[in-house]
């Protein structure tokens, strides 16, 4: 049966003289393009007929925009614009927010969803959206409307929630939960994998010596104080006394980074090496430093990647290759079936744990394990993986 005004009033559960251009236009898409454009002139009668006319503009929205459909040269965002310019239909993404599919939102981003676009129908009643400006007016014209869509986003509601914040918190705590399930399951599995070994002896001379040199080190500035700083989240001027502790501290961070670098630590950039083809007009000198790629690379490492590193170092012991390569290739030997051929991307994102290591005293000067490391290096990851609760209050927006 071909689509028409009754079958339409059913889907938006309003009378066809109530119903809203987004109405129509989402269930034209729910049709075959070519039955849908068939179903045009008759579709149009009936609303006239129901003392709801629209515009002759939709119509022919309407119209190009399902004949783009149907030769296939519609974009994702040809389609997301035509429905946005019928005035009620949300942007797909308002400044950090992306909207999930229907299907996939939770009870809270549905019920802010449908508040938005209860708003937006306010406003159109109220003739401070006309849909006609915004078909005709381009990206310009949607741009602004989504500006006038995110001021409600960042407007408290009577019950006090700010719409934005509401559901970018809730999709937060939903990534965290995942992240720290994910953390769980590897702290399981490394668990098990340790206790089959035997045990590893703390050398607390080779302890007390590393951290002396971490020490001296926080004085001053640059690599490879700044970037431990920032993996470790300490006061570089109230270190931890304890040498067990402090040392567990950096080694942890460089699993887990706690912080950014302070920028007020980094080196500004000397005259003669500023290129302008790296100037960008919004973001400035886009090139990052050194520390910072390092900290990216490390950010980049997942619970997989360690998960099957420590534990072929803690298998190997002392002695055992911990360069770069050697770690990329245990990550590949851990569970050939799930690892895909990036050798050499992950070989990249060891580099800078390697390197820290060596400042730690984790790895030797040919990047292998050292005592310290065989104990320090499964105890610091243990240390990074545990519940989240137990490391750090969690603070809110």
């Amino acid at each position: 049966m071909a689509l028409d005004a009754q079958q339409i009033s059913a889907m938006a559960s309003r009378p066809a003289r109530e119903l809203t251009r987004r109405d129509v236009a989402r269930a034209l898409l729910t049709a075959r393009s070519q039955e849908a454009l068939a179903t045009l002139p008759t579709l149009r009668r009936q609303l006239i007929s129901a003392g709801n006319p629209m515009s002759a503009v939709f119509w022919d929205t309407a119209d190009t925009a399902l004949q783009k459909i149907a030769e296939g040269s519609a974009t994702v965002g040809d389609v997301q614009n035509w429905l946005e310019s019928t005035g009620t239909e949300p942007a797909s993404m308002l400044g950090m927010l992306v909207w999930d599919e229907p299907d996939e939102r939770s009870a809270l981003q549905s019920e802010i969803y449908d508040m938005l676009v209860a708003h937006l129908e306010q406003l159109l009643a109220a003739g401070r959206i006309d849909p006609d400006s915004l078909a005709l007016g381009g990206p310009d014209a949607l741009h602004q409307h989504r500006r006038l869509q995110e001021q409600w986003m960042m407007t408290p509601l009577p019950d006090g929630r700010i719409p934005m914040w509401t559901v970018l918190d809730e999709s937060d705590d939903e990534l965290q939960a995942q992240w720290d399930a994910a953390e769980a399951e590897a702290l399981t599995e490394l668990r098990s994998v340790l206790a089959e070994l035997p045990g590893r002896p703390v050398p607390k001379e080779d302890l007390h010596a590393a951290c002396e040199r971490i020490r001296a080190l926080m004085p001053r500035s640059g690599w490879p104080k700044d970037l431990l700083v920032a993996c470790g989240g300490v006061d570089p001027d109230d270190l931890p006394a304890d040498d067990e502790q402090l040392w567990l501290t950096f080694a942890a961070g460089i699993v887990s980074p706690r912080e950014e670098l302070d920028p007020a630590d980094q080196n500004e950039l000397a005259d003669d090496d500023i290129d302008d083809d790296d100037f960008d007009a919004d973001l400035g000198y886009t090139d990052l430093s050194d520390d910072e790629q390092s900290l990216v690379a490390l950010c980049t490492l997942d619970h997989y990647d360690w998960l099957a590193a420590t534990t072929a170092l803690a298998r190997g012991g002392p002695g055992t290759s911990a360069s770069p390569g050697a770690l990329a290739r245990y990550v590949s030997e851990y569970d050939p079936d799930d690892y895909d051929d990036q050798a050499d991307a992950a070989a990249e994102m060891f580099t800078p744990a390697v390197g820290l290591w060596d400042v730690l005293g984790a790895v030797d000067s040919r990047e292998r394990l050292t005592p310290l490391g065989w104990w320090g290096l499964p105890e610091a990851v243990q240390r990074a993986w545990e519940p989240r609760a137990a490391r750090e209050p969690r603070s809110g927006r």
